[in-house]
């Protein structure tokens, strides 16, 4: 049984709104594919047309990879993943998107991909609090183990994402929507992977944090 009363979404409605969720963050290269393809039918240099269908089709890509990893399958179900997988497509993503620094630090580790597809998901949540841009810092604890995964953000107009605090806060006033379905899919993962979800507002970063959580020690009774 979920801890967090917002986690009420079937399997249907779940994979619905993830498959919405991607197709919303491919649509933008794909159309612009077809847009340099159009400017080549139209007889436009073709210099200028091959490097907006290149630069969109590498984008596409990379968004593709990302998803894979973040909602997707990623092998059979009970698969481990490389976090050095992540890290690349992490890393990848930032690149396209040309507005954020990304570090990555700890050990690579083979880990449950429910652990990758939860760091993926704080990632892009932590991702979504610099809209314009700055600097992205992973760090991975113990991955294979009592994991904790911080990822901390600067940047200018740096905020915690509305949808996000209301997922994880148990109070959302609407229901999960294509917008909102990317953080309630953290919050579910970090239920799902047994571990807690928090953010710490500082003055110049905020630091997003999933830490395993402790196991309970059955009480010993004594006997009289």
């Amino acid at each position: 049984m979920p801890k967090n009363p917002n986690l009420t979404l079937g399997g249907p409605d779940l994979a619905a709104l993830l498959c919405s969720r991607v197709c919303h963050d491919i649509i933008s290269p794909v159309g612009a594919i077809n847009n340099g393809l159009e400017l080549l039918d139209e007889g436009a240099a073709d210099a200028d047309a091959l490097d907006l269908i290149r630069t969109s089709a590498m984008n596409a890509s990379v968004r593709l990879k990302f998803a894979r990893l973040a909602f997707g399958a990623s092998g059979s179900v009970g698969a481990s993943i490389d976090t050095g997988e992540a890290e690349k497509a992490a890393k990848e993503f930032a690149v396209a998107e040309k507005k954020t620094e990304v570090s990555w630090n700890g050990p690579r580790a083979i880990i449950p991909k429910n652990r990758v597809k939860l760091l993926l998901n704080l990632f892009t949540v932590a991702y979504g609090g610099i809209p314009r841009g700055g600097s992205l810092d992973v760090t991975l604890e113990n991955p294979e183990f009592d994991a904790k995964f911080i990822i901390t953000i600067k940047g200018r107009m740096m905020r915690v994402p509305a949808k996000f605090v209301e997922v994880l806060s148990g109070a959302m006033e609407e229901a999960v929507d294509a917008h909102t379905i990317q953080p309630y899919y953290t919050v579910l993962l970090a239920d799902e992977c047994g571990m807690d979800l928090k953010y710490v507002v500082s003055e110049d970063k905020i630091t997003f944090i999933a830490e395993t959580v402790p196991a309970e020690v059955p009480a010993v009774s004594e006997e009289v």
